[in-house]
This record gives structure tokens, C-alpha cells and sequence, in this order.
């Protein structure tokens, strides 16, 4: 990983002129190759590279040092036919990159930027000082991982179209994302050989497995075709991790009314009227569910979203100033005073001021006119046009599961609406060759090594308890949607040992 910038040139297939309205600033023949260096101006330059395998798209980057300049790093788009645009930002692992497994995060939704999570969560550095400047983040993920943080679907944070059109779909999301994964390998074969994770938040439970699916299917495929002369590249599939997601509609949705009446941080007693009013709703909700699942229908799909949305989310939340993400507080205002700030914190509107600074995109290669918004509302409304958010994606897990693809999935205790309930559910109810072993075993406390502090359960099948398990849950304590937010210790302990596939510090619950 101290290769000379230059020396990566060597391993493209063809650069071309990026298609930004720049012309090129320099041109160098090698072989096959055609290095093209762009000026844009304020001080950003591109590098391109495209792959034969993929004629519609190319990958232009350039180098900062901002977030955590001890680390090399990356960031620029994938150009999609020339007219659509996603934005990623790279950082090395701190600690021996070149043994370090490589992580593509992604956010929710749908319509998040990834950045939120990178300047929120578990990203080299934190958001501070109302959005002026950013403080180096000891618990980052980056600490043993390569982390590439990717801005998806189109629209999303930096990613934009130069028609302002956005897709609407998981599914179309999805062959984008694959295709950058291919030029990113290509571009650095070094990362190629490491074992590939693949993780999000929120609604990237939905896009997660989907993705992973896609990357699973190509392995198989290129492994058929066994020819060595292949344009693609194998990608290291390990594992799966997702956070307080939304996977499976039909267990989840049923799960907030008995977290909103029996949780730890319930909002109404369990003999509250409100309660039994709530449960009176889940077994219409459950049926409009069931019907998008067996139809894939749009008509079905909205039409669960609107009753499931109205009779079991809306009443715990409409004309409140609770913070659904976290029930220990209230949701915070962004500077106006009146409405709420983005997903209740106002560590959004800082983030939104950072990344919208002419410095910090320049720097990164951005669009310098595009507007950074931690959420996309178009994008949300697209895909909930779509249905999409009643779709099923745990069902793309199992044939990844049984053959060899670990699963994460952990959820704060104090989030109701990806809660930890439903998710427990729906990876107990999964069906792969581990499930009597999942169901069979209890959860036991998860403890922090060095301070003995209880601060979870975890329920794992798989690994004999000599490894992280293959299908493992976690229910992080006193945390909320943002796990990594608020238990910054705790969720840098479970990644690591995650990926390191080394067992967590448990103790026997009697």
C-alpha cells in the first residue's frame, strides 16, 4: 500500500476523457493503456479508468487528506453512460492496510449519503463545531479495514444526474453498485485479493442482500466460464453485516407495536389501549405484505406501504417530538427552531454545512455545484412510489449463507423502528442449514474485554464458538439506530472482531 500513486497506472485497462465538461490535461501512451489526467479547475484533477467489461461506465478519482490525513485515501464517481454520477470516498485501513480485509459501507434511506454515516458514525473522523470543521475519531472502522463509503442510488449526497432523474429500484441500484466494485478492483488489484465484506444501515438492509446476491451470482458465473483471459474480477465474498435494518417487511412491521408496549424504552404500558389498537392493525398490514411479496406488484407494494405507514408507524409518531430512532430523547431542531432536523440530529445540519464548504469538495473531487443533502427527499419519494420498501430481502440470503457468506446483524436497543425485536425474528426465521442451531441457542451477554461492562446479547450458530459464528445477532445495549454513534467502544469491538472472524468476549447468562 506505499506504492507510488503513479505505479497504480500500470494495472488499468484503457483511461479515457471523464466526461465533466473538462478537457484533458495530459495524455500518456503505455502499452494498451491511455492515462488521461483532467484539470476541472480550483484545483481538482481526475484520474479515468474504464473497463472493457463494462462500456457504460468509468471511474474518475483523485486524492485528499481530509477526514484523517495519516492514511492514503481516494474519492471521486463512477460515470454511468456518461450522465449519472456516484460518489465514493476510500480510506486505507490505519493499521497494515496491505493485510486488511476491504468493507463497502453503504446508507439508507432510501436517499442517505453514506457521508452521514462516515462523519456520524464510524468514519476516520467526526463532524464538530456546528459543521466547521471535523475531530479525528479513535473508534473508526478504518482502524483494521479498508473502507470504501459509497453515495447510492443516484442523487444521494454527491452522486447526482445531469438530468436530475433518479432510479427507484433496489434491483437497478444494484448493477451500478457492481459495476463500481469492478473498476475499483481493477483499478486496485492489490485490494482485489482481500477477503470483500459488504455492509449498511437503515433501508441498506433492503440493499445490502440484494447486492450481495448480484456479487455472489457473477462469482459463479465467471467460476463456470473459468477462463483466464476474463474481463471481471472475482470479488472475495466473506460476509454480510447489517445495522438496525429494514430486511423483511412482513416480520419487522408486525415487531413496533410489541416494542412500542413491551421494549425496554416502551412508550405506552402494556395494558394501554393504544397497544391493542396498534396489534388490531398487523394482521392487515401482514396480508397487504404477504401479497407485494407473492405479486411483486406495484399497486400491491404501495398499497402496504400507505396502510402499514398510516395504522402501525404514524400513530407512534405523528404530532410528537419523540426521536424514533433513539426513544431516550427528542428529536432535535435544525437551526430554525421549527423543524425537525435530519433523522432527529442536528449533527446532520453540521454535515450538510461541511460538505456543501467549495473547499471540502474540491478537495474530494466533487461536483462544485451539486448540493450536498444528508437525505434526499426525491430520492425517498421515488423509491416509495415504487414499492420497494415492501419488498423481501432476506430471501436472498440463504443460498449465500449455506455456502460459506457469514451474516451480521446487530441493532441498537433503543431504536423502534428498525428494533432489535424484529430483527432478531427475521434472522431467526431465516432458512439456512443453520437455523435449528440459531433457534436452539440463547442468547449470552456480550462484555467489553477490558472493562468487564456488559454491553449486549448475542445469539450465534456456526463456529463451534471458535469463530464469530455464521449467522450471528447482536442486541447492542443502550444504543439507538446510529449504533456506532453512541456506543463508539462497543460497535469498534464487534466489527473488529467480526471481520477478524475471532469470537466476542461472552459470559454464560443463567
Amino acid at each position: 500500500m506505499k506504492t507510488s500513486y503513479l505505479s497504480f497506472l500500470s494495472v488499468f485497462l484503457a483511461r479515457v476523457v471523464r466526461a465533466h465538461e473538462h478537457a484533458p490535461h495530459n495524455v500518456a501512451l503505455q502499452d494498451n493503456v491511455q492515462v488521461v489526467f483532467e484539470d476541472a479547475g480550483q484545483g481538482q484533477m481526475y484520474e479515468t479508468v474504464m473497463h472493457t467489461g463494462f462500456q457504460n461506465y468509468d471511474l474518475s478519482l483523485t486524492e485528499s487528506k481530509l477526514c484523517d490525513s495519516t492514511v492514503k485515501q481516494y474519492s471521486g464517481y463512477l460515470d454511468i453512460e456518461k450522465n449519472k454520477h456516484l460518489f465514493f470516498w476510500f480510506f486505507e485501513a490505519r493499521n497494515t492496510p496491505e493485510n486488511a480485509p476491504v468493507v463497502l459501507w453503504i446508507n439508507g434511506g432510501p436517499g442517505c449519503s453514506t457521508s452521514t454515516n462516515l462523519l456520524f458514525e464510524q468514519g476516520p473522523c467526526r463532524i464538530a463545531n456546528n459543521g466547521k470543521n471535523t475531530t479525528f475519531n479513535p473508534y473508526s472502522w478504518t482502524n483494521h479495514a479498508n473502507i470504501i463509503f459509497l453515495d447510492q442510488p443516484i442523487n444521494t449526497g454527491y452522486s447526482y444526474a445531469d438530468d436530475g432523474k433518479t432510479i427507484s429500484t433496489t434491483a437497478a441500484a444494484g448493477k451500478d453498485v457492481y459495476a463500481f466494485l469492478e473498476l475499483f478492483f481493477e483499478k486496485f488489484p492489490e485490494y482485489a485479493k482481500a477477503p470483500f465484506h459488504i455492509g449498511g444501515e437503515s433501508y441498506a438492509g433492503m440493499y445490502v442482500p440484494n447486492f450481495a446476491n448480484i456479487i455472489f451470482k457473477a462469482n459463479q458465473e465467471l467460476a463456470k466460464t473459468a477462463n483466464p483471459n476474463s474481463k471481471k474480477t472475482h470479488i472475495n465474498l466473506a460476509s454480510i453485516i447489517l445495522g438496525n435494518g429494514l430486511t423483511d417487511p412482513y416480520i419487522q412491521l408486525a415487531s413496533i407495536p410489541d416494542y412500542a408496549c413491551e421494549g425496554p424504552f416502551a412508550i405506552y404500558r402494556p395494558d394501554d389501549p393504544r397497544c391493542a389498537s396498534l396489534r388490531s392493525k398487523v394482521p392487515t398490514c401482514q396480508r397487504l405484505i404477504k401479497s407485494c411479496y407473492l405479486t411483486g406488484l406495484r399497486i400491491a407494494c404501495v398499497g402496504a406501504e400507505l396502510y402499514c405507514g398510516k395504522y402501525v408507524v404514524e400513530p407512534l409518531t405523528a404530532g410528537s417530538d419523540i426521536n424514533p430512532y433513539d426513544l431516550r430523547q427528542e428529536c432535535e431542531r435544525s437551526p430554525d427552531g421549527e423543524s425537525p432536523a435530519p433523522l432527529c440530529y442536528q449533527e446532520m445540519n453540521w454535515i450538510e454545512t461541511w460538505m456543501n464548504e467549495a473547499s471540502v469538495k474540491a478537495a474530494l473531487g466533487a461536483k462544485l455545484d451539486r448540493k450536498f443533502e444528508a437525505c434526499s427527499e426525491g430520492v425517498y419519494k421515488a423509491f416509495m412510489l415504487s414499492g420497494d420498501a415492501m419488498h423481501n430481502s432476506a430471501v436472498f440470503l440463504p443460498e449465500l449463507i449455506d455456502a460459506g457468506v457469514r451474516l451480521l446483524v446487530y441493532a441498537g436497543n433503543a431504536d423502534m423502528m428498525c428494533n432489535y425485536m424484529g430483527n432478531e425474528r427475521w434472522v431467526e426465521a431465516l432458512p439456512t442449514k443453520f437455523t435449528d442451531d440459531f433457534k436452539q441457542t440463547k442468547a449470552v451477554s456480550w462484555i467489553l474485554p477490558e472493562s468487564g461492562k456488559v454491553i449486549g446479547e448475542v445469539r450465534s450458530a456456526g463456529g463451534l464458538g471458535s469463530s464469530a459464528g455464521n449467522v450471528t445477532f447482536v442486541n447492542v445495549h443502550n444504543a439507538g439506530h446510529m449504533a456506532a454513534h453512541d456506543q463508539p467502544e462497543a460497535a469498534l469491538e464487534l466489527f473488529t472482531n467480526w471481520i477478524q472472524n475471532t469470537p466476542l468476549t461472552l459470559v454464560t447468562v443463567d
